[in-house]
């Protein structure tokens, strides 16, 4: 295929050797510049086991995490607004065929208060979820979503930047998506391997070429922020990865545009889903997947969900992620209600946002809830520019520090604001010296009431 040429991955992983410390740091000196790998390397790092010769790896990956992006996490939540689904995959707790599960599909009024209760634990973006259903879950009703979930506004707070996570369409329908203001698009092919997913979808979904030319039906339609992912565990992850890094390639090279954001899903148990996989990933093979594909890919964002456990977050914080969900439901109406048996997958970070945040301060790391990139025209070729250059971090900082200040303002406790406000006069000191003065004047304005204030 166009996008995905298996045999050549097979044959690359095939050739490929453990490489030695020698060879490690000629491909690690490579990708310090900053302009990715060529699949052959990709695939020697991933054969890389020796302890001390991955701790060489992960600080190199940390290295470009830094200097691309700064100190900066970016945190969101997701909205799931319907569990009804056509398809029948295996790994999914939503699939058609599981009786047990009590099906939902929020109203507009449903959405809304979602919406609010997102809102008072402090977030600002939303990746909005919803099964495949034609019938349930038709395009307007995702746009309609969207539009309410923008009209919410609760206190001093809003949500400024809606993201969307829903299957392959028409370039009709994504085009209904861009005029309705979403952020990134992001689809999963959850499998590169082509038998392998064939083999675990039944409905829609099964279709491979649907799935593999989605994101050019989306940019064709005007999205130029585009996500990627696999779901790591349901094929060798040594091919997924090649597969992901073969894809951003091409992506790259046939828009001119790489992928705005990578995640990283595990597969995680549910609720009549708990599939015996012979490809699960344990976690140190699963840094190591960060880290190569942030050595890799260097100028994406790269996401973690609460599937993972805060320890594992933590980790992967310092080799490459750069977006993180906190506070996470992954049922409809879950917010604002106890954990519920719906949900899509088994959760494993169930900290609540003001934790989380206390945690990354803790870890060094400046929390982000910024959305100026979308409102300031910052995507898609203009994004890669700044990113590829590094320069992305110098407007992120300041951003980053206004965002949480108005977070710490409006929903944090004594204790984190206290926190908090130590490690901004830090940031601020750290800001280039033609933009602190300004950045400065903008938190004396935030802390007088203004807000969504950025550069």
């Amino acid at each position: 295929m166009e996008q995905i040429d298996e045999e050549k991955i097979f044959d690359v992983l095939e050739a490929s050797e453990k490489p030695s410390e020698q060879r490690l740091r000629e491909i690690l000196g490579k990708a310090e510049e900053k302009k990715g790998l060529e699949l052959c390397e990709v695939a020697e790092l991933l054969n890389v086991k020796d302890a001390g010769m991955l701790e060489l790896m992960f600080a190199t990956s940390h290295k470009i995490r830094n200097e691309i992006y700064g100190n900066r996490l970016v945190f969101f939540a997701p909205l799931y607004i319907s569990n009804y689904c056509v398809n029948d995959c295996a790994y999914c707790g939503f699939h058609c065929s599981n009786r047990k599960m009590k099906r939902k599909k929020l109203t507009l009024e449903e959405i809304e208060e979602q919406t609010r209760c997102l809102i008072r634990m402090g977030h600002k973006r939303l990746l909005l979820e919803a099964g495949e259903d034609p019938i349930n879950n038709p395009i307007d009703y995702i746009v309609d979503a969207i539009r309410t979930i923008y009209e919410t506004k609760e206190g001093n707070g809003e949500i400024r930047r809606v993201n969307v996570n829903i299957a392959a369409t028409t370039t009709e329908n994504y085009r209904k998506l861009k005029r309705a203001g979403i952020g990134t698009y992001q689809l999963f092919q959850e499998t590169f391997h082509r038998e392998t997913y064939e083999k675990l979808h039944k409905g829609p979904k099964r279709d491979y070429e649907r799935q593999i030319t989605a994101h050019a039906r989306a940019f064709a339609a005007g999205i130029d922020d585009l996500g990627i992912g696999v779901l790591f565990g349901l094929y060798d992850y040594k091919f997924e990865t090649l597969a992901l890094i073969s894809y951003a390639q091409w992506m790259d090279m046939k828009f001119g545009v790489g992928p705005h954001t990578i995640s990283v899903p595990r597969f995680c148990p549910a609720p009549t889903v708990n599939l015996e996989l012979p490809y699960r990933v344990d976690d140190t093979d699963f840094l190591k997947i960060i880290s190569v594909l942030r050595l890799a890919v260097p100028y994406t964002g790269m996401i973690i969900s609460t599937r993972e456990s805060p320890e594992i977050r933590a980790k992967a914080f310092e080799i490459g992620i750069t977006q993180a969900s906190a506070g996470s439901s992954t049922s409809p109406g879950g917010y604002g209600k106890e954990e519920s048996s719906d949900a899509q997958f088994e959760l494993h970070d169930h900290r609540s946002v003001e934790e989380v945040l206390e945690s990354v301060i803790a870890q060094g790391y400046l929390p982000s809830f910024c959305t100026a990139c979308y409102r300031s025209g910052r995507t898609g070729d203009r994004f890669m520019e700044l990113a590829k250059s590094g320069n992305i971090q110098f407007l992120c900082k300041p951003n980053a520090i206004l965002t949480f200040k108005e977070f710490l303002l409006d929903y944090a406790s004594p204790k984190l604001r206290a926190a908090g406000e130590k490690l901004i006069k830090k940031e601020v000191s750290e800001v280039a010296d033609e933009i602190r003065e300004e950045l400065i004047r903008r938190l004396r304005r935030i802390e007088l009431g203004e807000r969504d204030l950025f550069f």
